[in-house]
C-alpha cells in the first residue's frame, strides 16, 4: 500500500474505494478523505465522502463495497451526509494514537502495529514533555523537510502519554511495555506526530530534558528535534466534526 492518496503507481485506500464505488455506480467516483496517511500508517476512524448518481441506502452500500475491497480494508460504517459536506474541510479535530513496544523483544504480532524502543525509557519524563505540545504553536520543527504549507501553526488539544499493562508470555516472564502517544488538534503537518513521537523518545532515554520540547518548538527548526518514528506504529484514531469546548490544558 503506497497510503491513502492515489498515486501514479502503487495500491491506495482511495484508488480501492474508487474503483469499488465505480463499479456500483457505472461510473467514476472521487473520494476525498479527511486526512492523506503516508505508506505503512493505519487508521481506525478515517472519515471519506462522496456523491454516487445512484441511489442505494447506507447499509446496502456497506455490505457491496466492502464485497468489493481486499481483506485489509474495510469500510466500518456509511451514512448520508449533508450535501456540501467535505470530509477533509469540515473536520474540527483528529486525533492520533501511536504505539511503542518497550522491551528486549518484540511481539512479532505487533511489529507492523508499534514501534521496538529497547532499553529503559523514562516515562513520566516522556509524559511531562507531551503535555508541553499542547496549545497554539508553529510546529516547523516537527514538519518534514520539503513541506509546502501555508502555515505550519496548528493547535493541539491535547497531547498525552499512556503507560499500559505489561506483556507477559505464557511463563509469565516481563516482555515489554505498550506505550500509547495521544494527540489531538485543529490539523497535522506532514510527519507531525512522528517527529514529535521521536523527539519524545530521545527525552525518554535522557538524551534531552522533558522542558527541552518548549525550546524544539520555538526553534522552528527540524534540526532542533528529535528522528521521524517508523510509520506502523501511527494510527489515525478519529475524525471529529464538532469543534471541541476548549483546548485541554
Amino acid at each position: 500500500m503506497v497510503g491513502w492518496q492515489r498515486q501514479a503507481a502503487g495500491t491506495s485506500i482511495q484508488g480501492l474505494l474508487e474503483d469499488a464505488l465505480r463499479e456500483l455506480d457505472g461510473g467514476a467516483v472521487t473520494v476525498i478523505g479527511a486526512g492523506r496517511t503516508d505508506a505503512g500508517v493505519h487508521a481506525l476512524g478515517q472519515v471519506a465522502g462522496f456523491s454516487l448518481d445512484r441511489a442505494i441506502l447506507p447499509e446496502a452500500l456497506l455490505r457491496a463495497v466492502n464485497a468489493r475491497l481486499p481483506p485489509a480494508v474495510r469500510v466500518v460504517t456509511a451514512e448520508e451526509a449533508p450535501p456540501r459536506f467535505h470530509a477533509r474541510f469540515d473536520a474540527h479535530a483528529k486525533t492520533y494514537r501511536y504505539r511503542i513496544w518497550n522491551g528486549d523483544v518484540m511481539s512479532p504480532f505487533e511489529r507492523l502495529y508499534a514501534w521496538h524502543v529497547g532499553g529503559p525509557l523514562d516515562v513520566d519524563a516522556m509524559a511531562n514533555a507531551a503535555r508541553l505540545v499542547q496549545g497554539r504553536h508553529d510546529f516547523a520543527a516537527f514538519q518534514a523537510a520539503g513541506s509546502e504549507t501555508r502555515t505550519s501553526e496548528r493547535e493541539v488539544f491535547s497531547s498525552r502519554i499512556l503507560k499500559l499493562s505489561t506483556a507477559e508470555d505464557r511463563q509469565g516472564t516481563d516482555r515489554g511495555e505498550l506505550i500509547h502517544y495521544e494527540i489531538s488538534g485543529d490539523g497535522f503537518l506532514r510527519h507531525m506526530v512522528r517527529a514529535i513521537v521521536g523527539t519524545l523518545i530521545e527525552i525518554g532515554r535522557g538524551r534531552r530534558s522533558a522542558e527541552s520540547i518548549a525550546g524544539t518548538i520555538r526553534s522552528r527548526d527540524r534540526g532542533a528535534a528529535g528522528p521521524t518514528a517508523p510509520a506502523e506504529g501511527l494510527f489515525l484514531l478519529a475524525v471529529s466534526y464538532e469543534a471541541p469546548l476548549a483546548a485541554e490544558r
